[in-house]
């Protein structure tokens, strides 16, 4: 019963993780990376995930297993990023992979090329492209990721972790 109840207190906890560094701004997510789950949540959020119940031996295990999914999940964008621009400001063309919905606030776009890009600006509601699978463009400018897909006007992206 102890494993189990720890077992799904990580998969909770991984899952909270995951929701509040989708949502953070990157200057956040960089200085959660530092501290340990005890302090990237708030006592509330701590407690109702259950870690308050964690042992010290136990959290700390939890925390070292958390920065290792972060340097992976860090490491991973980063070379699919650089792969992708190889100099400022030359566009890398690919294909939207499966149909484009719209921009709806928190969008994921994935491309064919493998990487995923995630809305920035949530206040960007554009319909979807009537094309299947339409030409997408990403341009990296001075002020970040513009992506450019075929039928939609322009929008800022933020590159986004793989699974």
């Amino acid at each position: 019963m102890n494993t189990s109840r720890t077992g799904f207190i990580s998969y909770l906890t991984l899952g909270v993780l995951l929701i509040l560094r989708f949502g953070a701004p990157a200057s956040i997510a960089q200085e959660q990376t530092g501290g340990g789950v005890q302090q990237m949540m708030s006592p509330e959020e701590f407690r109702a995930a259950g870690l308050n119940k964690l042992s010290p031996e136990e959290r700390q295990k939890l925390d070292a297993w958390l920065q290792g999914y972060r340097e992976t999940t860090e490491k991973t964008t980063e070379k699919k990023v650089k792969r992708s621009f190889f100099k400022f400001g030359e566009p890398n063309l690919s294909r939207v992979d499966g149909s484009f919905g719209g921009l709806k606030g928190r969008t994921l776009i994935k491309l064919e090329d493998g990487t995923v890009w995630k809305q920035a600006n949530s206040d960007d509601h554009y319909g979807p492209s009537p094309v299947d699978h339409p030409g997408a463009e990403v341009v990296h400018t001075g002020f970040g990721y513009k992506m450019r897909i075929q039928g939609v006007p322009e929008f800022y992206v933020n590159p986004a972790p793989t699974h």
